[in-house]
């Protein structure tokens, strides 16, 4: 067990919406552990008062660019030299230099936790003077890390090759939670397209709107707030498909399951263009799984390999219109692999549980701390 270590883990977002983290640090924290949550403060950051752990903000001068960069490292290495703890975990490289530079000044052991591969993200792609500081940070900092581990397997072995360390896999698994909804069968539910997640760029939702133009029997439900929604609601308006399209905006994590429950497709896109993404495993890939809701997701080799054993999910090949329309008319005539990719759901979500990514977590620690 854990019992009355310190651990301390750092983001660089404002805590509220991290599912991940919020997980992780339950997780630790039930295993006996003092978990200590940083990250920053906006001037609308609501109220964070998560039970089992603390959460910190950090307020920066800077929102945005290599400036907010630089403040907010500066800010957490002086946070974390004035603070005992046992760990110290950087979630992506951007707090990965004021995490290395702190253990200089102190004994405890440091984490690495890549929630994506960052140098591979699409913001980077077209920018090589910013990927090159983000490429010289990683060499810099990951290999001197005492504990290293990413969201999937594919990631894992890349980052083990460019890095020549060790990396271990935590999967992005939702626990099964919030309120015990009663299971409308898959048949017995409305034409409802459902996306969960960022509304942001690169995740197809352009070409989700205007397949809907061509779908007139469904509906396209939006759980979510991002960067593009008002270009979203702008198109959707354009298309004259405000009866067919819903903006449910940020989703509550107990609230998902009942909403999951009525729909038909969930969907899951992320366009060619980044390493990071053609390896990515989403944490709302297993919601849909947990809540027996067949989806829609690229032909992307994470997906391929839980696909392969549980066939839960279409593969498409493409963003595009055209290919949504054509994989959604095909489950409108041949209703009866709705049913089945529904009940392989069901027996994927036995297999995939954050109780065992939880107890794989916890055991990494112990034997840090051993």
């Amino acid at each position: 067990m854990l019992n009355n270590k310190r651990i301390i883990l750092t983001v660089t977002n404002d805590l509220t919406h991290d599912r991940r983290m919020f997980r992780i640090c339950s997780s630790l924290s039930e295993a006996g552990a003092e978990v200590i949550l940083i990250g920053r403060r906006w001037k609308d950051s609501k109220s964070f008062s998560p039970p089992g752990f603390k959460g910190v903000r950090l307020k920066c001068i800077f929102n945005k660019g290599p400036l907010f960069y630089i403040e907010y490292n500066k800010r957490l290495f002086f946070h974390l030299v004035t603070h005992k703890y046992d760990v110290v975990c950087a979630c992506d490289l951007d707090t990965a230099l004021s995490v290395r530079w702190a253990s200089f000044f102190n004994a405890g052991k440091t984490v690495y936790d890549a929630h994506e591969f960052f140098t591979e993200v699409p913001e980077l792609t077209g920018r090589p003077a910013i990927k090159r500081i983000w490429e010289w940070i990683g060499r810099a900092t990951i290999p001197h890390f005492n504990l290293r581990y990413t969201v999937g397997n594919e990631l894992a072995s890349l980052m083990r090759k460019k890095y020549s360390v060790d990396f271990q896999v935590i999967r992005n698994i939702a626990p099964h939670q919030g309120k015990q909804v009663e299971n409308i069968p898959i048949e017995n539910r409305k034409k409802i397209l459902l996306y969960q997640g960022a509304l942001n760029v690169g995740r197809g939702l352009e070409d989700c709107i205007k397949s809907i133009s061509m779908l007139p029997e469904w509906e396209f439900w939006l759980a979510g707030e991002g960067d593009i929604t008002d270009q979203l609601k702008d198109l959707t308006e354009k298309l004259n498909l405000k009866q067919q399209i819903k903006f449910l905006g940020w989703v509550h994590p107990d609230n998902l399951p009942g909403l999951m429950n009525q729909a038909k497709l969930g969907i899951n896109m992320r366009e060619t263009g980044s390493l990071n993404d053609f390896y990515s495993l989403p944490n709302k890939f297993f919601d849909c799984i947990h809540a027996g809701l067949p989806s829609i997701n690229m032909n992307y080799p994470e997906y391929k390999t839980v696909n392969d054993k549980y066939p839960c999910s279409i593969l498409i090949d493409e963003v595009s219109p055209e290919s949504i329309v054509n994989t959604i008319q095909h489950i409108d005539q041949h209703p009866e692999e709705l049913i089945r990719m529904s009940k392989a759901c069901i027996d994927a979500a036995k297999e995939f549980t954050w109780e065992k990514e939880s107890a794989k977590l916890v055991k990494l620690y112990e034997n840090l701390l051993d």
